[in-house]
């Protein structure tokens, strides 16, 4: 038995999973003090879809966002997100790109890198990890979780040795569909154990009802790092309530150490920002049941939601269920990839047009991301791909069977090229590399903003800005 380490995940996945990313650094701000003091192992505060959303919908610098968290927590290390070749966007992208990311992401004040690839192919996760370590990084490498004929706890171990091999300081279990049971947990986490000697972390989400219990299991086997949200903003789609697992291990072998007095500060002060979510209808209630139909489709949270909205845009609201049973079909075709962004969506879009487009069969309408999932363009599937059925998707297309981003040239010169009427610090590059029209915009905004000020100020004193 040892000490079980909680790392807080309320100013990243929480408010990502309930409340659609939309909490805004002044909400943050307030709080950071104390849950500094809370002696969390860390707090994930960045990546993921934070940064999409900082710059799509709440006109915020995600740069800005990072340095403020990081001076004003001193005590606890900051941890993100981070896809891979993907890094917080929806492609690969150059070697270059990866590496100053990497590379700015520490700058600014990120202590640990989760990297994680939606294929578990490891070539995709190369560049990231070694870009960490050499900036001096902690690497946690991730498993994306799921379950199909062809996933086993001996491959997923085997995984978690081939990452440790490639230099990952920590592994972690990534559950983002609540899927893992809590003796499924058990067992893959002692596998975990027993094949690589660095720290195992537990992230999964409550979709499923399952999570907190899959967490006491976990703790059991010897996991140890949980991730964990604190209770306002915990359960639904998002992760299992700190306090109650922290309750739980009180007094016991795993007890984490932290205090439920301390804890309670911020729960107040979040149970206020939960308030005022539900208020405005930023947290819909039915991200708050428990979903079992997780278990037999797979659709984690956020992929449910998306297919909603696209079946109402069609007016079609009564296909649902025909879509859901759609999905581990386009699944298994696709070579059972795990359900996580990018591969969620492409494989949920592909099921409502295979609903909604089949005068002609399945398949009658593809995109062209799932196309790419097919012949290769997101790396090595799971399980191999019917030949035929490749043939039927791509046509005479050439299946790529090499690491992905080999085909992609060095673009950092030129992203610094086309940024530069824009920019106005060195990281601006990083974010027009990733979502180029919303940096746009954002810039635009941001120069307006700037001009307003320093207009308003030079007139004040007599001068003409120039």
């Amino acid at each position: 038995m040892s000490k079980v380490l909680i790392t807080e995940t309320a100013l990243r996945d929480s408010h990502q999973s309930l409340a659609a990313t939309r909490m805004t650094t002044e909400e943050m701000l307030p709080i950071l003090a104390e849950m500094d003091q809370v002696g969390y192992h860390a707090m994930e505060v960045w990546g993921g879809a934070t940064f999409d959303s900082c710059l799509r919908f709440l006109g915020e610098d995600p740069w800005h966002r990072l340095r403020v968290i990081r001076e004003n927590v001193k005590n606890t290390k900051l941890q993100m997100l981070f896809r891979g070749q993907n890094i917080l966007g929806y492609r690969h992208y150059a070697d270059d790109v990866v590496e100053y990311f990497v590379q700015k992401s520490i700058a600014n004040g990120i202590d640990i890198i989760r990297i994680f690839d939606a294929l578990n192919d490891a070539r995709n996760l190369e560049t990231a990890i070694r870009a960490t370590i050499r900036e001096g990084g902690h690497v946690q490498a991730a498993i994306s979780y799921t379950t199909s004929p062809f996933h086993s706890n001996e491959k997923f171990a085997q995984y978690a040795k081939q990452l440790e091999e490639m230099g990952a300081n920590s592994i972690c279990i990534k559950d983002m569909a609540g899927l893992l049971k809590p003796y499924d947990a058990y067992e893959l986490v002692r596998a975990l154990k027993e094949t690589v000697r660095v720290p195992i972390e537990l992230h999964t989400h409550y979709t499923s009802g399952l999570a907190s219990m899959t967490v006491l299991k976990a703790v059991e086997a010897g996991v140890d790092i949980v991730d964990t949200a604190i209770s306002p903003l915990a359960m639904g789609t998002s992760q299992p309530p700190t306090e109650p697992i922290v309750a739980t291990l009180q007094g016991t072998g795993y007890d984490t150490g932290l205090d439920l007095r301390q804890l309670d500060k911020v729960c107040t002060y979040f149970s206020a920002i939960r308030e005022k979510y539900l208020a405005e209808g930023l947290i819909d209630p039915k991200v708050l049941s428990v979903n079992v139909n997780a278990l037999m489709y797979q659709v984690p949270g956020g992929m449910l939601s998306n297919l909603i909205s696209q079946l109402k845009l069609a007016g079609k609201s009564d296909k649902l269920q025909e879509v859901l049973e759609e999905v581990p079909r386009v699944r298994a075709d696709a070579g059972y990839p795990p359900l996580v962004t990018p591969t969620s969506q492409i494989v949920g879009t592909q099921a409502v047009n295979n609903v909604l487009f089949n005068e002609n069969g399945r398949y009658s309408r593809v995109t062209k991301e799932f196309r790419g999932v097919v012949r290769g363009e997101y790396g090595r599937t799971p399980a191999e791909i019917d030949p035929e059925f490749r043939r039927m998707i791509i046509g005479d297309l050439p299946p790529i069977d090499h690491r992905p981003a080999d085909d992609i040239p060095a673009e950092l010169e030129t992203l610094r090229q086309k940024v530069a009427p824009w920019s106005e610090q060195e990281e601006d590059v990083l974010t027009l590399a990733l979502f180029e029209q919303v940096a746009i915009k954002f810039f635009e905004e941001r120069k307006k903003k700037k001009y307003a000020i320093d207009g308003n100020s030079d007139e004040n004193l007599g001068i003409h800005s120039v």
